[in-house]
């Protein structure tokens, strides 16, 4: 049976923003890229047309997010069924545990830290299977807005000038995002005609120019020059994989997430642990509420940190991890009154810009992709405006961790796309949350707000959030109630509260809720977020 939602309208927090409503919706984290979404809908294309058009022009509009070398990865309902697509890249071949010894950890910027892109696979896959318009119209709005110009808004600006001070001497920066050397402020018009022309090039060969012509000889031909290992054969052997999904039970709803290498399976542990733990006893922003919530994630966090990895790398599997009598144990270790500093249990017996679309056919689409940290590795291609990602910062040097470096392997990643399903099988919310290692975290709480305790879903994007930070340590939003604040710290939570632009540590939302023959959307003040619909 599917269930009435929201039952609550209201929206108590200091934004005020409406939910918007319509048989057609785009909502994303920058207005220039959800009016992208939107064109595509009006001439005639799907949802995925649309995700396809916002996804193509947040790489021009909000670099700071992600590139034309991101990574990607989609959950799609396409009308009679959900399908979940990786396009994560694997690592180069010649990346073998000795390459990185005597480091303490895996590089954050440089050619050592990028992994092969896969988000213009995930592009060229979703056009191709489901798509209605040709992937050149799709790219239109995109292309306009690099070859054209567009005015660089206020967040935006502020994350830019962040990317210039860490990463700024890296090869191809300064080329590509700093004219006159300077990160542009908000308000200026930045163009990018060399990103216009690899676009245009992506499109015309549906993708294959990045992979396999003359945009993958560039790119292997620059790491060459810098001492990479990213070889033409990296690129070539690249795929994106439809990998279905994995699924919890929570409430009425059923949630699905990518399988690992994505951290999605962190939000899944952490619902089924609440489910075990008896969560919805209190109210929603109670004290009680939050501290099972931040218990039941540290809970998750710990496993997954200790065995989420490429699939193939993996000694548990996801059955493993979810198994419901494995999650009740999980939820028996917490204690109601005081913050806990879990380990990870033994399952097993002896990373952002994100943007979701529906349409008026049924077909929803949760799409997400990223540089990983703000313009991920620093690395632009000369003459292409081609930013790379640094998700080979993602591995870990622990010699035997599944997650460990090594060749063609994908690291754990933490972008993840989210769907929930109505427990009779019909589509009930995409959604997600950007932010880095924010994100499984935004997604249980966006599931207990808006399919648990039926907030709108612009209220549950506005809502003050939290974020486990290790140990018994968490950090809160400013909008938190005095006295819940108070009793987390009673309750041995060492709590710091971050005020300022919760985009850097909070992230943003997104989230599209069916209801009958339309749709109600919410998005994230914190991030320029819009939602638009017809």
């Amino acid at each position: 049976m599917t269930h009435s939602l929201p039952s609550d309208w209201t929206n108590p927090y200091p934004s005020a923003r409406s939910a918007v409503l319509g048989r057609n919706v785009v909502s994303t984290s920058q207005p220039l890229a959800a009016q992208a979404g939107l064109r595509m809908l009006l001439a005639g294309g799907n949802a995925v047309d649309a995700a396809l058009a916002a996804a193509m022009a947040l790489t021009v509009v909000e670099p700071s997010g992600c590139g034309l070398g991101s990574d990607g990865f989609a959950i799609v309902w396409d009308g009679k069924e959900l399908h979940g697509l990786n396009a994560s890249g694997r690592s180069p071949q010649g990346w073998t545990p000795d390459r990185y010894a005597g480091r303490d950890a895996m590089p954050e910027k440089g050619w050592e830290a990028v992994t092969v892109p896969g988000a213009v696979s995930a592009w060229a896959e979703l056009s191709r299977r489901f798509g209605k318009l040709p992937l050149s119209t799709v790219a239109a709005p995109a292309v306009q807005y690099a070859r054209d110009g567009f005015p660089v808004s206020p967040v935006i600006a502020t994350l830019w000038e962040l990317g210039r001070q860490r990463l700024g001497d890296q090869p191809g920066f300064a080329e590509a995002f700093l004219p006159g050397g300077a990160a542009p402020k908000a308000g200026e018009i930045f163009r990018n005609p060399a990103q216009a022309s690899t676009l245009e090039q992506i499109a015309d060969t549906q993708g294959e120019s990045f992979y396999r012509g003359e945009l993958a000889r560039k790119i292997a031909a620059f790491a060459r020059e810098h001492g990479g290992a990213m070889t033409e054969d990296d690129l070539a052997a690249h795929q994106a994989d439809w990998c279905g999904t994995i699924a919890q039970p929570f409430s009425r709803s059923v949630i699905h997430e990518i399988p690992p290498n994505g951290q999605g399976i962190a939000a899944l542990m952490a619902l089924g642990i609440l489910e075990a733990a008896g969560i919805g006893s209190a109210p929603l922003d109670h004290v009680d509420t939050v501290h099972l919530s931040i218990e039941a994630m540290k809970l998750a966090l710990a496993d997954v940190y200790q065995y989420n990895a490429d699939i193939d790398a993996m000694r548990v599997t996801p059955d493993d991890l979810l198994n419901p009598a494995y999650l009740a144990e999980r939820a028996k270790l917490i204690d109601p009154k005081r913050a806990g500093d879990p380990g990870y249990g033994a399952p097993k017996p002896g990373g952002t810009v994100y943007v979701t679309a529906a349409d008026a056919s049924g077909m929803m689409v949760s799409f997400i992709q990223s540089n990983y940290m703000g313009f991920g590795s620093g690395v632009v291609v000369p003459g292409t405006g081609i930013s790379l990602q640094n998700r080979g910062a993602g591995f870990s040097l622990a010699p035997g961790h599944a997650n460990q470096v090594g060749p063609r392997k994908r690291p754990s990643h933490t972008i993840i796309p989210a769907f929930a399903m109505n427990a009779d099988g019909t589509p009930q919310m995409s959604f997600g949350v950007m932010g880095g290692p924010m994100q499984h975290q935004g997604h249980v709480q966006m599931s207990l707000r808006v399919l648990l305790y039926g907030q709108n879903p612009q209220a549950a994007a506005d809502a003050p959030r939290w974020r486990v930070t290790g140990g018994r340590g968490v950090a809160l939003e400013p909008g938190f109630a005095p006295e819940v604040v108070q009793e987390l710290k009673a309750r041995g939570h060492e709590v710091s509260v971050e005020s300022g632009n919760g985009v850097f540590a909070f992230g943003g939302a997104q989230l599209i809720l069916r209801k009958g023959d339309h749709y109600i959307a919410g998005s994230d003040p914190r991030k320029d977020g819009q939602a638009v619909a017809f």
